[in-house]
């Protein structure tokens, strides 16, 4: 059987994408609202972990796209370096470098400049896993013993209260578990954490799971009275006492039920 082609995604359903992940929709969910297989969607989602990315900004103090094009067209019209500097109110070498950087004086585009600065802002800064060894040995360490970011972070907190150096957000960790190209703690530590997932998961994702065969407004076994009467069936803690026994039965709560029904 011929299998479909599959066109990649737009900007705007990139963003369209994490806005439905980070509201809870799951991955089914999400491809069929674009038309596409929940394979599509986690291969969007997979190398980020599931870790909405950061906008990219550039610097406010970065040179503008409409700088840039004045650079251009005074470059056109062969003035100098300095005297563009002057027309911009910038410093000289910041347009030298400027111009440098992007082809030179014959090469000169504004909008391949201001494409190439926006790349360059990507640039993330490292986290202090990154830069500690001996904190993200102690880190790896303790996951492989099972315990959770959470404990690792509280305990960290707790032993050097006065060192931040020693000390991590539980929030890093798990970036640096599902983000990989982090390359900072192995990915075969994410199999120790409780929820055994590759992706991180959105807070809210909860209220949009499937709830078919599941109890509605349960109420606690704390709040639920000594003892009950269900039918004939009299039942106290756990124990059920069948019409005209003294003992409690060993049947199963199916069997009882089943017996209930008749």
């Amino acid at each position: 059987m011929r299998q479909g082609y599959f066109r990649g995604f737009t900007a705007a359903e990139k963003t369209e994408l994490w806005d439905r992940w980070q509201r809870g929709e799951s991955l089914k969910a999400i491809g069929r609202a674009f038309g596409k297989p929940s394979s599509s969607i986690y291969f969007q989602l997979a190398p980020h972990g599931g870790i909405r990315p950061a906008p990219r900004r550039c610097s406010r103090l970065a040179l503008t796209l409409a700088e840039r094009e004045e650079i251009s067209r005074a470059i056109a019209e062969y003035q100098s370096t300095r005297s563009i500097a002057r027309l911009l109110g910038r410093s000289p070498s910041t347009v030298s470098r400027e111009i440098s950087r992007n082809g030179g004086y014959d090469g000169y585009r504004a909008a391949v400049a201001a494409a190439k600065a926006l790349d360059r802002a990507r640039r993330p800064k490292r986290c202090k896993l990154a830069t500690n060894s001996q904190l993200r040995q102690a880190v790896a360490g303790k996951l492989r013993l099972n315990w959770s970011p959470e404990q690792i972070a509280g305990s960290l907190k707790r032993t050097y209260p006065e060192d931040e150096s020693h000390q991590v957000s539980h929030e890093t960790i798990y970036r640096s578990l599902f983000v990989q190209a982090r390359g900072v703690l192995k990915k075969e530590l994410l199999r120790h954490l409780r929820s055994k997932r590759t992706i991180r998961r959105s807070r809210q994702a909860g209220l949009h799971e499937d709830r078919r065969g599941q109890i509605v407004d349960p109420v606690s076994i704390r709040e639920r009275p000594a003892a009950l009467k269900i039918g004939r069936f009299r039942v106290i803690g756990k124990a059920i006492f069948c019409p005209g026994q003294r003992t409690a039965t060993s049947r199963p709560w199916s069997n009882v039920i089943r017996a209930m029904s008749c």
